[in-house]
């Protein structure tokens, strides 16, 4: 497969397969425990619930009617798809490689979820006073280990461009 020099895709892709494995099956738990809307408080700041997004980040088109459900299921195989060939492409740079690795984790475990039931399973429920002006009683739209992959990746993604144009300069 895919070497560039000393460097190899597999660390990456053992990465993204850990992401996976985990966000299965922590989704894999609630399923198992959890009704839909079950809630169990954990501490003042942070619950563990049951809920299903049939949207997109922060539940975005998640009442459009179902079409969304086969639409984001292609943009996650698309993107899947894309970062694997820049992974092959690019597997010697460490932090865009970890970036790519973690949000191709948690594209792929959020595709599952669409294929397997129609929506995504969210479980962590973080609230906080100061967020009931932007989110209901405070509360942070729910996520899940894929989310967060995604979101470590994008946040590497963009130190990342950062100290490249540092570099240049």
């Amino acid at each position: 497969m895919a070497k560039t020099g000393n460097a190899s895709v597999w660390p990456w892709l053992g990465l993204a397969v850990a992401i996976v494995l985990l966000d299965q099956f922590t989704k894999t738990l609630i399923l198992g425990n959890y009704r839909l809307g079950d809630s169990t408080t954990v501490t003042d700041f942070f619950n563990v619930i049951r809920a299903h997004n049939t949207g997109a980040a922060f539940n975005f088109l998640s009442n459009a009617g179902g079409w969304q459900r086969w639409f984001f299921t292609g943009i996650g195989v698309a993107a899947a798809a894309f970062i694997v060939w820049m992974l092959r492409s690019y597997p010697g740079q460490k932090l865009f490689a970890f970036a790519l690795a973690c949000i191709l984790g948690g594209a792929v475990g959020n595709v599952i979820d669409r294929l397997l039931h129609g929506y995504v399973v969210d479980f962590l429920d973080f609230h906080w006073g100061f967020l009931a002006g932007i989110f209901p009683g405070g509360h942070f739209p729910a996520f899940n280990i894929a989310d967060a992959g995604i979101t470590i990746g994008a946040v590497g993604l963009i130190l990342d461009e950062i100290l490249r144009v540092r570099r240049g300069r």
